[in-house]
């Protein structure tokens, strides 16, 4: 099944992913959009960090905090975190890159408005859209 929420695209696959056990619905990330931070996912995910995001958005500040340690601010960009310090999976060894910060927050609320309908403990993987 296939929904648009708040102009993104979601697609569920109830019966793919509970038999599978791996995520609860699928968040195409507009990439065109948000090139540096679709970047930094990307790279992060190819370098062996994780595609599924369990939503933990009670952790975010530890989360946030531990991953953030020890690396400078820089003026002009934002440290972008993967996994994203909602994610369960998020944290200490987090992968940090300095995005622009027009584009890591345009993202980091588009995200966050996909992500609203869905409660803490859902499981959202993340997938590339180049549209």
């Amino acid at each position: 099944m296939t929904a648009a929420l708040a102009g993104g695209l979601f697609t569920l696959h109830t019966s793919q992913a509970a038999a599978a056990g791996e995520y609860d619905a699928v968040l195409y990330f507009p990439f065109n959009k948000y090139p540096y931070t679709g970047d930094h996912i990307r790279d992060a995910i190819a370098a062996g960090h994780p595609d599924v995001c369990t939503i933990d958005r009670d952790g975010a500040d530890e989360n946030r905090a531990e991953s953030l340690q020890g690396i400078p601010t820089k003026t002009g960009y934002d440290r972008d975190e993967w996994p994203m310090a909602m994610c369960e999976e998020g944290g200490a060894g987090a992968d940090v890159r300095y995005v622009p910060y027009s584009d890591n927050r345009g993202s980091g609320s588009w995200v966050g408005n996909q992500l609203s309908v869905y409660p803490d403990g859902t499981r959202i993987k993340f997938i590339m859209s180049y549209n």
